[in-house]
């Protein structure tokens, strides 16, 4: 992992989600895609996780999943699949990636709020693909942090956020054993201190 650079990530941000910067993501973002790199920065630091959501029953994709895609949406920021073929003389074979959740240029983001933890192993193979494809650039993951858990405790609901879902200890040992290749991901783990209990 890569220190963050100064100045490139609002002490909010920086504060209040945990950070991995794999392969210099943040400084290729910010240098190379300004525009990209400022709606992140506005999504994640307009969140805020509500005890409302947080409780609030399972199903095909959460309220929180669901809060940051609509916010990377009205920025301009499409699901994609990309379609590849590869020929041999006259023998032609497509191959379709999974759909990445948001896309704008040339950066890939993946929300993973509580999903089966195997979840990153097909989107770090992803960003691999897309990236040696030259599709993607860099890859952005927002999951959340492992401390959560005691207040998922606390409000009883300890079960439903399980060891085999998506959660940073879960993600950091594929990213660091070059589960996304060459490509360089950035991780954002939200914290409790994203948390209102009040909402």
């Amino acid at each position: 992992m890569r220190e963050l650079p100064p100045g490139l990530v609002p002490d909010d941000i920086a504060r209040t989600y945990e950070i991995h910067n794999w392969r210099n993501a943040t400084q290729i973002l910010g240098g190379s895609y300004p525009d990209e790199w400022k709606d992140i920065l506005e999504v994640l630091g307009g969140f805020t996780l509500r005890r409302s959501d947080v409780v609030a029953a399972g199903g095909r994709k959460s309220n929180i999943s669901d809060m940051i895609d609509s916010a990377f949406e009205a920025r301009g920021w499409r699901e994609r699949e990309v379609t590849t073929q590869v020929k041999v003389d006259e023998d032609v074979r497509e191959s379709r990636t999974h759909k990445i959740d948001c896309l704008k240029s040339r950066v890939g983001l993946e929300i993973e709020w509580n999903s089966k933890d195997q979840t990153f192993v097909r989107d770090l193979n992803n960003f691999r693909v897309l990236f040696d494809l030259q599709v993607l650039d860099v890859g952005v993951i927002v999951t959340r942090s492992d401390h959560l858990q005691g207040i998922f405790a606390e409000l009883g609901i300890g079960a439903k956020y399980g060891a085999s879902t998506t959660h940073m200890s879960k993600l950091l040992p594929r990213l660091l054993a070059g589960g996304g290749g060459g490509c360089p991901v950035l991780v954002f783990g939200i914290t409790q201190l994203r948390y209102d209990p009040n909402s």
